[in-house]
């Protein structure tokens, strides 16, 4: 008994598998008639893999359904030693096996059974379908599927062209242009011209949806045409399922992603408070300076989003897909190439922010500019000169350049303005140094303490360089208090007759009569000639 069947199932089989490769991996592969799953194969059979077994199963499925003289009551299930058959007489169906049966986690007699009632079932449903009295009922149903469609469709053109008439009218009385200040981005007869527009295609999109709804509802009325129906549903029905399906198992990753970010938002929002307090001197910390604050917390925040970003990007949905890793790569590889300067002057930036070689409104020199700061950003640094210019500065060279600072001292201490005269030999410089202090003091913006000194910087050929300092708590005047220094020594120096060899020039005097200091009169000295003889020629 046992060689009879396993020669029955070789011989039902052997066509087919002698022309398969080499057997795949074990998988279910469900058996579908009529357009509908009658059972499901979970293991192999010899060297038929399930999906061959499911198609040799369908084919002799249709085979029984076309002959009518098949009586779908006789499909039995006939014991065969390790194999139990569902036949139709002596035909053979298929065959459910041991393994089957396992792993169906069943038996094999009450997994035989189960299969064969399915395809009764399926059988006997197949064949109503194409009777006399189905037909008939499927064209009556037909008929009222299509003239509900045709109301359908009226009705869509008639509630259609009301609008429409209507549109019209409102529009022209409530329907305003939109605008950004005074410029009118949208006009109201553009806007009119967007909702009919609008309207009519919802009027598409209904007479579309309808046809979509009626061609399935009318295919599923005639058995040759059923398998149409729910083909044409599920083009729609499935990626809805799958849709949905994939919202509700991210459901748990969408939960630790906002779990994630609520929980930032709030540790931000500490964050600032603090650096707020900080910033305002009412919370301070040893070595931490309050103008630090606002900087330490925008670093503190752009790490956070980022350590966060990292955290949640596995939880992202389509995360480990391969176009979303390609396309990250191609950001990541984008941004390396086109911020390098960028991050460099970032770098900078951040150094300079904890450095501190100066801050808002000190007057400042970098390279060769001079002027007031005016912003302390992150890449850039802006001036503004005393000739009312804006130069922008990369933080890269402010940091690889020498930086003066002007102010930085200035008011505790004061800041020293120098100017240099050069007086000749004849002028006592207890003089000079009398009228060089008045004339400082004098000048608006000089600090009355400490009070201007004068020193003597070189002993040249024809003259001695005197060097007058003055402090001054005024940085950012230091143009108008130059200028008001060397008003001062002008008139000073005129009204006490001395008279200032700068720039110098050549004077021409009698050689013989040396003037010592102490020894000038006032008033004009004698003349004497200078005599050129004339050469050659």
């Amino acid at each position: 008994m046992v060689n009879t069947t396993l020669l029955s199932l070789l011989f039902a089989f052997a066509a087919p598998a002698a022309a398969m490769p080499a057997a795949p991996a074990v998988s279910t592969a469900p058996v579908t008639f009529d357009g509908k799953v009658v059972l499901v194969l979970r293991s192999r059979l010899f060297s038929l893999s399930t999906e061959d077994r499911a198609r040799l199963v369908e084919e002799r499925l249709n085979k029984i359904a076309l002959e009518r003289a098949a009586d779908a009551g006789r499909i039995a299930v006939v014991e065969s030693g390790s194999a139990s058959e569902i036949a139709l007489d002596d035909f053979i169906i298929m065959a459910v096996t041991d393994k089957d049966a396992s792993a169906a986690g069943t038996n094999r007699k009450e997994l035989a059974a189960a299969h064969a009632a399915a395809i009764r079932a399926a059988v006997g449903e197949y064949r109503k379908g194409y009777t006399l009295k189905s037909l008939v009922l499927g064209f009556s149903f037909a008929l009222l599927a299509t003239a509900v469609f045709i109301l359908a469709f009226r009705l869509i053109n008639r509630a259609y062209h009301s609008v429409e008439a209507g549109l019209a009218p409102w529009a022209g009385r409530s329907v305003k242009g939109i605008k950004l200040q005074e410029f009118e981005i949208f006009p109201a007869e553009r806007i009119t011209e967007f909702l009919e527009a609008g309207l009519k295609g919802l009027r598409l999109l209904l007479h579309l949806l309808l046809i979509y709804i009626y061609l399935p509802i009318l295919f599923s009325f005639f058995p040759w045409t059923r398998g149409y129906a729910e083909k044409l549903f599920g083009y729609v029905l499935h990626p809805v399922y799958s849709l949905i399906t994939a919202f509700l198992a991210y459901i748990p990753d969408l939960i630790f992603v906002g779990i994630t970010i609520v929980c930032v938002h709030y540790f931000l929002r500490l964050l600032n408070a603090v650096a707020t307090e900080v910033q305002s001197g009412r919370i301070s910390f040893p070595g931490f300076y309050p103008d630090w604050a606002l900087p330490t917390f925008q670093i503190l925040r752009f790490v956070t989003w980022a350590f966060s970003l990292v955290i949640i990007f596995p939880y992202l949905p389509g995360s480990d897909s391969p176009a979303f890793k390609g396309v990250s790569v191609f950001l990541g590889v984008l941004f390396s190439l086109g911020s390098s300067s960028a991050i460099g002057n970032a770098v900078a930036g951040v150094i300079l922010t904890y450095m501190r070689p100066f801050k808002i409104g000190d007057r400042v020199k970098i390279v060769d500019t001079m002027g007031d700061v005016t912003e302390k950003g992150l890449l850039i640094t802006r001036i503004r000169t005393i000739k009312n210019v804006n130069v922008t500065i990369p933080n890269a060279m402010v940091l690889g350049s020498h930086i003066i600072n002007y102010s930085s001292l200035s008011e505790k201490e004061g800041l020293i303005l120098n100017t240099t005269v050069t007086l000749g030999y004849d002028v006592p410089w207890p003089k000079v140094n009398e009228l060089l202090i008045a004339a400082g003091a004098a000048a608006e913006g000089v600090m009355k303490e400490p009070v201007p000194f004068v020193l003597q910087t070189a002993l040249n050929d024809y003259n001695v360089a005197y060097e007058l300092n003055v402090y001054t708590d005024r940085p950012e005047a230091m143009a108008k208090t130059y200028s008001a220094i060397h008003q001062n020594i002008q008139d000073k120096f005129a009204s006490a007759g001395v008279e200032i060899l700068s720039p110098a020039y050549s004077a021409l005097r009698d050689a013989n009569a040396p003037v010592l200091p102490g020894s000038a009169k006032a008033g004009p000295q004698a003349a004497f000639k200078v005599s050129l003889s004339k050469t050659g020629g």
